[in-house]
């Protein structure tokens, strides 16, 4: 099945720019590059925010999300910073959902 060896392929080229090796569990992808975003730490308890728009970030209002950094034993580490994009592990709260959310890091704020 040809389709199924390019998504292969391509997640496989994916996780390659950020050096990231998946173990255990296939966490799926969120692609969050759309979204203005900060840090608050890379480890156990930080979470990262992320907004449509600059203004709803700085006051965590409107289209404000927050997500906590997934950490689990069996990754490295839970945040992964390449040249131009950023891959977090996340987990969402809600549902059980958790996603390796994918940000621009041009549009990163402190």
């Amino acid at each position: 099945m040809d389709i199924l060896d390019k998504y292969e392929k391509l997640r496989e080229e994916l996780f390659e720019y950020f050096g990231y090796k998946e173990d255990w569990v296939a966490i799926p992808v969120d692609d969050a590059r759309e979204y203005f975003w900060t840090l608050s730490g890379e480890g156990h308890g930080d979470h990262v925010g992320f907004a449509e728009t600059e203004k709803d970030l700085e006051e965590e209002d409107g289209e404000f999300y927050k997500n906590e950094i997934y950490t689990q034993r069996f990754l490295p580490k839970w945040v992964y910073r390449g040249k131009d994009y950023t891959m977090i592990c996340v987990d969402t709260r809600v549902d059980g959902n958790k996603f390796l959310q994918i940000f621009d890091n041009s549009k990163e704020r402190s």
